[in-house]
């Protein structure tokens, strides 16, 4: 037997006892409930029996594993998507940035991670959090990790992302991002001719056609504060870098929409509400958008690093080819 243990967060504050020990052991609900009803789960000293026992932030959960096999899951091997693979840009014992290239999953969310169970893990598309542990093994020659997810960027999108290696980096980090410290910005390609500024508004889930947007009705939704400003402009297209002053869903593709000039290659955000989509001739195959530089604050030193990262292949094969017609 095995003894494991863990405090809750404040992203697992609310959540199901089940679905949190499934997704930080890796193991499928069947095999959870199993340890429940045999009694190997304690909440706070005491034992819990419920899969569906609502956690509370700061509870102890401690969960002794059996060495049958039904519990002991092998890691499923990883299948690597093929085209640009992730550049490690920089690594510590407590981060690591990454140069993510567009069509990877930035991390797999818990709930979708309890729900399959490693073993069926092997089915679903491999992410940047599962390639990134085996990738750092090889730099150091150690143990595999689990890397954090401090922040995310949508899998059509390229560029920078930081992952925590321990649990202070993350709180650290992440008390940056909450903070608005952390400096974020992306290039992106619009259609149209951009306006520079500042973008604010609230948003929320369903402007009304079933899409995120910005919400109409007065304290409704979440501020979001991007800042506009033109890199280049073409004929029918113009380069842009915003700046995050926060950092909700989606927000540039749909600030940037909203403004009547969408990305090259966007397929959601490219329409006022419940009207048709603006027309685009671009040819890019995905959100001409790119996360091209990031600065913090060192977690442990305190010491401002920041990264810079060039387009990658597509967007700047399709800014060649626009500067080259000018």
């Amino acid at each position: 037997m095995s003894l494991r243990f863990f405090i809750v967060g404040s992203s697992e504050a609310g959540r199901p006892l089940g679905l949190c020990l499934s997704a930080r052991l890796a193991l499928p609900r069947s095999a959870v409930r199993r340890m429940l009803a045999a009694g190997q789960v304690r909440v706070n000293g005491k034992p819990c029996l419920d899969p569906h026992w609502r956690l509370q932030r700061g509870q102890r959960v401690q969960a002794r594993l059996s060495d049958s096999p039904r519990q002991r899951e092998k890691p499923a091997p990883l299948r690597l998507p093929s085209g640009p693979r992730p550049t490690i840009r920089y690594a510590d014992a407590h981060l690591v940035v990454v140069d993510k290239p567009a069509g990877l999953t930035t991390m797999r969310h818990a709930e979708e991670a309890a729900e399959f169970g490693s073993r069926a893990k092997r089915f679903l598309p491999v992410t940047l959090a599962d390639v990134l542990p085996n990738l750092l093994a090889r730099r150091s020659s150690k143990e595999e990790m689990p890397v954090r997810a401090v922040h995310r960027l949508d899998k059509d999108t390229s560029g920078l992302v930081v992952f925590a290696r321990t649990v202070e980096a993350e709180r650290h980090l992440g008390k940056q991002f909450r903070a608005h410290s952390i400096e974020r910005r992306y290039l992106a390609l619009v259609r149209g001719q951009a306006k520079e500024g500042r973008i604010e508004s609230h948003l929320v889930r369903d402007r009304g056609d079933g899409r995120r947007g910005s919400s109409t009705k007065p304290g409704d939704g979440q501020l979001a504060v991007t800042h506009v400003r033109i890199v280049e402009a073409f004929d029918d297209y113009t380069l842009v870098e915003c700046r995050l002053e926060t950092g909700r869903t989606h927000q540039v593709r749909i600030h940037l929409g909203e403004a009547g000039t969408p990305l090259c290659g966007e397929r959601l955000y490219d329409r006022p509400l419940h009207g048709k989509p603006l027309p685009d001739d671009s040819g890019m195959k995905r959100v001409a958008l790119h996360g091209a530089f990031l600065a913090f604050n060192h977690p442990m030193t305190g010491e401002r690093m920041s990264w810079t990262s060039k387009p990658p292949r597509d967007l700047a094969t399709l800014l060649n080819r626009l500067r080259r017609s000018q």
